[in-house]
């Protein structure tokens, strides 16, 4: 089996002890030797100072290459072109760039006055400046703002157009989802890399309440197969060997990179790396 390039998506942390539990999700994943690690943005840019500041300690501290997740929400384009700065004078060269999500109690997205008015404006923006890889998202299901059948795939198109360099996609159950969307982007003329994204469950509840806000198909089978492994105190185990299935047959399929969501909590997505035979590669790199 081919060894696939890794990545690692962490949210910044609220208080204390979130911070404890983020340290120690870099510390258990950094030696696996990743790619890039990335960091994500709140709902309606509410952690946008955090995830900074979560960015530059992950980059200054533990020698990672780190994607700051950036978004059109809740800011001015001067606003968001200052972040930008500043994320080039800490040496951040890698943005994951987004739309993002309307803030809470908004059901829809509305560009803020004098804002992006969506992810390939910002895409634009980011490549004249010329120091950025800049990554963006991708959705083997239907986005929830899809509005027609192959529009996910006409704007990942646009924003590829744009200046983007690669894609993440959202998370799925079953290989031949991605499968199908990556054919897809290839006839559409799509030739960037689009990197699959896996999310060790756990949490069943919360991840299956996820999956229906951002709209990623739950097959049946998974659904039954999680219940009854709650109900038998499987939980982890079958969580491990599904998202270890799922990640064998990408890599199959051709995968060359896997990105993990690992929700700040590290364990389950070491253990698939060690199922899939990928031991730690460095020592760790600590705060000094």
């Amino acid at each position: 089996m081919t060894t696939p390039r890794l990545s690692f998506e962490f949210f910044p942390p609220k208080s204390l002890e979130a911070s404890f539990r983020l340290w120690d999700t870099v510390r258990t994943l950094a030696p696996l030797d990743p790619n890039f690690v990335s960091v994500t943005y709140g709902a309606g840019g509410t952690t946008r100072d955090l995830t900074h500041d979560a960015v530059k300690t992950i980059h200054t501290h533990y020698g990672l290459n780190v994607a700051a997740h950036l978004t059109c929400v809740d800011a001015t384009r001067e606003e968001t072109m200052e972040i930008v700065e500043r994320y080039a004078e800490a040496g951040v060269t890698e943005i994951v760039a987004l739309r993002g999500d309307p803030p809470k109690g908004q059901g829809k997205f509305t560009p803020t006055e004098g804002g992006f008015a969506d992810s390939c404006e910002l895409i634009e923006a980011l490549a004249q400046t010329g120091k950025f890889n800049i990554r963006v998202g991708a959705y083997p299901d239907p986005h929830p703002d899809s509005g027609y059948d192959g529009a996910d795939i006409d704007w990942l198109k646009r924003k590829i157009d744009a200046g983007a360099t690669s894609a993440i996609t959202q998370f799925f159950f079953e290989a031949e989802n991605f499968f199908r969307f990556r054919d897809k982007c290839e006839k559409a003329g799509i030739e960037a890399p689009i990197i699959p994204g896996v999310l060790p469950v756990e949490n069943w509840k919360g991840v299956k309440k996820f999956a229906d806000s951002c709209g990623a198909y739950v097959p049946p089978h998974v659904i039954e197969a999680f219940e009854k492994a709650q109900r038998d105190d499987r939980h982890d185990l079958l969580a491990t060997a599904m998202a270890t299935e799922l990640c064998s047959e990408l890599i199959d399929g051709g995968a060359e990179d896997l990105h993990f969501y690992t929700l700040n909590k590290p364990h389950l997505t070491r253990e698939v790396c060690h199922a899939l035979g990928i031991q730690p590669q460095v020592a760790l790199r600590d705060v000094a």
